[in-house]
């Protein structure tokens, strides 16, 4: 842990709230003002949120997507006035559809970037882009060949890319990329949309949670075709489901119990 020195106050103004853009391929967003503690989440390049309180050296922010909130390095933050926060919040969403590739800027330097960043957002950081891109406007149906985009992505606590997710940073981003906005965890996602009765009512792109010993909502995948469900457990994998759970056919035993299904979109 950092001396307590370095969580010392600053320069934090009650008085005026300010504004960010994720200007860097992606930034960590930590549980506290320091390099060594819990990521909650990910800023991935165009994402906007909104400054909540500055330090010497960390600032706490708030995702303009999710309400998603932590710390993140003031080495990393780009600031914004308002004016330009209300343009980029009100503009037409547009993500990239490349594994990874590369905005530049007017300098002629490339920064990479990777899948599901907000590109749509590179003009106001007078970035160029010309990588493949999807706007916010998709068909239900778009959902599971955008979920395989992340098969085989690692586990990653906290993570949002296909360099490392967790399972609710993955249905995240698979809705995003089709213009649906989910919480960030699991039990903040199973309070989304319509609780169905039955797996047979599903369609491919609901939502299934599971609990744990607890019942504490901990997990949740994609439902596609034919009792199957693509999940982060690992990897992005995909299993077997049925009214148990998720069934592993690789060890012969179930590894999540089923809670709810919940209808999005």
């Amino acid at each position: 842990m950092l001396p307590r020195l370095f969580w010392k106050v600053t320069n934090f103004s009650k008085s005026k709230m300010q504004y960010g853009i994720c200007h860097l391929s992606l930034v960590a967003v930590r549980i506290a003002p320091d390099s060594y503690s819990h990521m909650v989440t990910q800023l991935l390049y165009g994402e906007h949120f909104k400054v909540l309180e500055s330090r010497k050296y960390y600032s706490k922010i708030r995702n303009s997507f999710d309400a998603a909130e932590g710390w993140v390095s003031n080495l990393q933050l780009r600031l914004i006035d308002e004016n330009r926060y209300r343009k980029i919040h009100a503009s037409i969403k547009q993500y990239s559809t490349d594994l990874v590739s590369a905005v530049e800027t007017e300098k002629g330097i490339l920064i990479p970037i990777v899948l599901g960043s907000s590109v749509g957002n590179s003009r106001f950081l007078k970035h160029k882009y010309d990588g493949r891109s999807t706007d916010q406007n998709q068909e239900k149906n778009n959902l599971i060949p955008i979920s395989l985009y992340y098969l085989n992505a690692p586990f990653l606590a906290g993570g949002l890319t296909p360099f490392g997710l967790d399972s609710a940073g993955f249905t995240q981003m698979v809705y995003r990329m089709n213009g649906h906005a989910l919480s960030r965890t699991p039990a903040q996602q199973a309070t989304q949309g319509e609780a169905l009765s039955f797996i047979e009512e599903s369609e491919p792109g609901d939502l299934a949670f599971f609990d744990n010993s607890e019942g504490e909502i901990d997990h949740v995948g994609i439902i596609m075709e034919d009792n199957y469900i693509i999940h982060t457990y690992g990897k992005v994998r995909v299993d077997r489901i049925d009214h148990t759970g998720i069934f592993n056919t690789e060890t012969g035993s179930y590894t999540h119990q089923l809670r709810v299904i919940k209808k999005i979109v």
